[in-house]
């Protein structure tokens, strides 16, 4: 009868450890799910945006079409990839979009009228916004991978995700380099002549007195 009632207390004690574990492991894979939602968030938020920054620079330099193509092409990679859902797709892709929105921003420098257009403006302020919550759901999304690819990886936690197909995830990486959004300065464009008519040409500083005979 002892033995009997030492066996249950051990099969409860064992069932509730395991209800405790996968209950832990549940709780950081919807917290991790959670902070992805948030990158998704802010992702179509930035994609939203590009159309019409790049519509925008195209009113005032059509000719930089090559730009445009690949600003384009880079915002199309990024939705296809930010449709997998996978991390280690994502971060590349977003990569290489925000590499074409530098040279955007490079072309739009080389157009001071640009200086007026308040759309323009709205929307560098806007994307800029826009980066910033980027990069702190960015954070939020690898401390909460993080703590759940530990949990699945420590013992006892292993071997109760390996029996229930709990999976890692991947971590979401931007380059430092890449997160900036560009601030276009219109103070003093680099290459670009002045737009003020050029005056009379300055008199070569002479002596006042008469002409040499």
């Amino acid at each position: 009868m002892v033995t009997l009632i030492v066996i249950v207390v051990i099969v409860v004690l064992v069932i509730g450890a395991g209800v405790l574990l996968f209950n832990g492991l549940v709780r950081r894979r919807n917290r991790t799910k959670e902070a992805w939602s948030g990158i998704d968030v802010e992702l179509k938020r930035r994609h939203d945006l590009i159309p019409n920054l790049v519509e925008t620079v195209k009113g005032y330099a059509s000719h930089e079409r090559e730009t445009f193509e690949a600003v384009t092409a880079a915002r199309a990679g990024a939705v296809t990839a930010g449709a997998t859902g996978d991390p280690t797709k994502v971060g590349p892709a977003e990569n290489a979009l925000s590499a074409s929105l530098r040279s955007l921003f490079a072309v739009a420098e080389n157009y001071p009228q640009l200086r007026a257009v308040e759309s323009f403006l709205q929307l560098q302020e806007q994307l800029t916004a826009t980066e910033d919550k980027l990069e702190y759901a960015r954070r939020y999304y690898n401390t909460s991978a993080r703590d759940y690819n530990i949990a699945l990886q420590t013992f006892p936690r292993n071997l109760l995700a390996r029996t229930l197909g709990f999976q890692a995830v991947g971590f979401f990486e931007i380059a430092e380099a890449d997160r900036a959004v560009p601030e276009v300065s219109f103070d003093a464009p680099v290459g670009v002549a002045s737009t003020t008519p050029p005056g009379p040409p300055a008199a070569s500083p002479q002596s006042s007195g008469p002409p040499p005979a």
